[in-house]
């Protein structure tokens, strides 16, 4: 009985260490911020698609999210798609966005399959989104040899459903109160 056991943990942990990899997905650091306030996503990728290097990341800026400004990474060339919002947006001291970035991508840079790097946008998510919502920010994963897209989002009835290819998520929570 207890051979059997430790040779079950045995073969849960192999399969764990076998699957780690494949089983990592680019996720955002920070998965909760409050409305109404900044947010800096970091994107990180933990790997190329099967043994092959990275070379593009494209990420979808989800509705609400403005003020969009992605950082520059050295070797990697970046691209703004901009578009207008579905509504107008409230930003400090009473500015409106009706339109952004809808899209940052980076390419023509070269992350190998052996390393991680990370991709980072500086937001403000708009006090008009409701607490307790979940944005998700679709990821497209180019390689030399292939592509992953990590842009499954759960059914609304489904909040917790787990995915293959997940969309980073980040969960809204109410305004920050300011002390008087």
């Amino acid at each position: 009985m207890r051979y059997k056991s430790v040779t079950a943990a045995i073969a849960g942990l192999i399969a764990t260490i076998v699957a780690g990899p494949s089983a990592a997905h680019v996720t955002i650091d920070k998965k909760e911020v409050a409305v109404g306030s900044f947010y800096k996503a970091v994107f990180t990728v933990p790997h190329g698609c099967d043994g092959s290097a990275t070379v593009k990341i494209a990420v979808q800026i989800p509705e609400g999210v403005i003020s969009v400004k992605p950082m520059v990474k050295p070797g990697w060339t970046l691209e703004v798609k901009r578009g207008a919002y579905a509504k107008p947006y409230s930003f400090l001291h009473g500015a409106k966005f009706t339109e952004g970035p809808k899209e940052i991508v980076w390419s023509g840079g070269n992350l190998p399959d052996a390393y991680f790097d990370e991709f980072v946008v500086q937001t403000f998510i708009a006090g008009e989104l409701a607490p307790g919502a979940t944005l998700y920010f679709p990821v497209v994963q180019t390689c030399e040899k292939g592509e992953t897209s990590w842009v499954q989002v759960p059914a609304a009835n489904k909040p917790d459903e787990k995915l293959g290819q997940p969309a980073p998520a980040l969960k809204l929570l109410p305004a920050a109160t300011k002390a008087h």
